[in-house]
């Protein structure tokens, strides 16, 4: 009892640095987005988009690698077995160093040529697509290469350390905006090699942090040939469902371009943006209780880790609704005083990937908890065949004419189909009991959802759209989202942990 005392506390305390972190992090990206978007101009916002999306779909052969990455140092941090996790990180580093140059040079072949034959650009930007292509080829290897080390700090829970150094890149990355604003070179371009450079510094600071803090960080080249095909024997199978999370994404976002073209493009990247930084406070939380539910799995303590699945897919989706209902309302006036220019198709695209968001927002730690067992064979097969969908589907509604949004809504409705699925493997793999789930957490989120709009409709409705009515709005949503989810959603031992927490910080702050 003692032990789950002191992880939950761990747990809590490093949410709250996660927390802090995002908040910074949050502020200065929504800032520098409508600065980058001004100084770039709609169009060339766009190409930079789907540029960067090219070389993003080549995360569908590192993404999986990486998920391998992070569950198996994490798992043998868990069990506590040094020599392995020595093996498993110099292991880690050999894969993504032999990955980094597959994808350069797939990248170089495969890369230019769609930019060449297919996308849909302006001739003269042209150049400067190829820039950012090759720039951003360079910033995804070194990302590649980071991700042992990155993994290493969030197995070790030292969130501390993650927050920090999360905060100096996003600080390089506001210096980037300011440098960007009197460059007399071509902006795009410079966009482009600016975030090269603040890539390569941070893998430096991520390099040093893990050497001088982690005793398996340190570099040994290592052949271990049954580990190697354990890792990628995880990592072929998580392929499905990584390959299906990109391709839903950027192959969706580089259909759009061939049919609508990058001023399209520029709407959906905005939406994206507002949504990764409203996720942020999720993706934090789960950042937190993750390492936790693979270890639990490690140590056998299933009780526990099912409790902490429970509870985080409950938490997660509190806190995404909390933040995201107000936008959800309001979404038209935010975006005009966000940004000066505000593409066609954005407001539609920024609801609906909200609405997709809440949705996935349950199985952040049901993903957690199948990547633990390392049985992932048929959840792969079903889950992420349900997911690969959304590429042939989107491009047909294209093809169809239907409008762009629509790709949003093939996503919304195969979202719950992989939700159901989860469900039911998860059953199987870990004995989840889904009734159970079904009504500890969906049912509760369901009645919490219906409850917090009922005010903040009503204003809505009567009041016409103005400032006033967004300040009003906002606040009522805040206000009600956050009591119905105390008196509704949460339970009498959380209402209690929580009165407790804020009890502990009043008296910090009054002494």
């Amino acid at each position: 009892m003692t032990t789950i005392s002191q992880n939950n506390k761990r747990i809590a305390k490093n949410t709250i640095m996660l927390y802090i972190r995002m908040l910074l992090i949050m502020i200065i990206t929504l800032y520098t987005s409508r600065i980058v978007l001004q100084v770039l101009g709609v169009t060339d916002f766009g190409i930079y988009n789907v540029v960067g999306g090219v070389v993003a779909m080549f995360s569908v052969l590192s993404g999986s690698l990486s998920a391998a990455i992070s569950r198996f140092i994490t798992f043998e941090l868990g069990k506590g077995d040094k020599e392995k996790l020595k093996k498993v990180f110099s292991t880690a580093v050999n894969i993504q160093l032999g990955l980094s140059i597959v994808i350069f040079i797939l990248a170089e072949i495969g890369g230019v040529w769609f930019l060449k034959e297919k996308m849909n650009i302006p001739q003269d930007r042209m150049m400067a697509a190829h820039c950012v292509l090759q720039f951003s080829i360079f910033t995804f290897m070194i990302n590649l290469i980071s991700v042992p080390y990155y993994a290493a700090i969030i197995a070790h829970e030292r969130m501390t350390a993650f927050a920090y150094i999360s905060i100096i890149e996003v600080t390089i990355k506001l210096g980037v905006v300011y440098l960007l604003v009197y460059s007399v070179f071509d902006k795009l371009m410079s966009y482009a090699v600016l975030l090269f450079i603040t890539a390569l510094i941070v893998r430096f600071v991520y390099g040093l942090y893990c050497k001088r803090h982690f005793e398996e960080c340190t570099y040994h080249f290592v052949m271990d040939r049954p580990l190697v095909k354990e890792m990628t024997g995880f990592a072929g199978w998580n392929f499905i469902g990584v390959s299906s999370s990109v391709l839903r994404d950027q192959g969706v976002n580089i259909v759009i371009n061939l049919f609508c073209g990058p001023v399209v493009n520029s709407a959906r990247g905005i939406a994206f943006q507002i949504n990764s930084a409203i996720c942020s406070f999720i993706y934090n939380f789960t950042t937190a209780i993750n390492p936790q539910i693979t270890k639990s799995y490690a140590t056998g303590n299933y009780k526990y880790m099912m409790s902490l699945v429970q509870q985080g897919s409950r938490f997660s989706f509190y806190l995404l609704l909390l933040l995201s209902l107000p936008v959800l309302f309001e979404t038209k006036i935010i975006l005009s005083l966000w940004l000066n220019i505000v593409p066609e198709y954005t407001v539609a695209f920024t609801r609906l990937v909200l609405v997709f968001a809440l949705i996935e927002s349950f199985s952040a730690t049901l993903i957690t908890a199948m990547l633990a067992t390392g049985n992932i064979k048929n959840y792969q097969l079903l889950v992420g065949g349900i997911q690969l969908l959304n590429l042939p589907l989107s491009y047909l509604v294209l093809k169809l004419g239907f409008a762009p949004q629509s790709t949003l809504i093939i996503a919304i409705g195969l979202s719950l189909c992989c939700l159901s699925s989860r469900l039911y493997m998860l059953h199987g793999m870990i004995k989840l009991s889904v009734k159970k789930y079904m009504k500890i957490v969906l049912l509760n989120a369901f009645i919490v959802s219906l409850l917090s709009c009922f005010f903040p409709m009503i204003i809505y409705v009567r009041f016409e759209e103005s400032l006033s009515r967004f300040f009003l709005l906002t606040f009522m949503c805040l206000c009600n989202t956050l009591l119905v989810e105390y008196f509704v959603g949460c339970t009498s031992s959380e209402r209690a942990m929580i009165g407790n927490k804020l009890s502990q910080l009043k008296s910090k702050l009054t002494k």
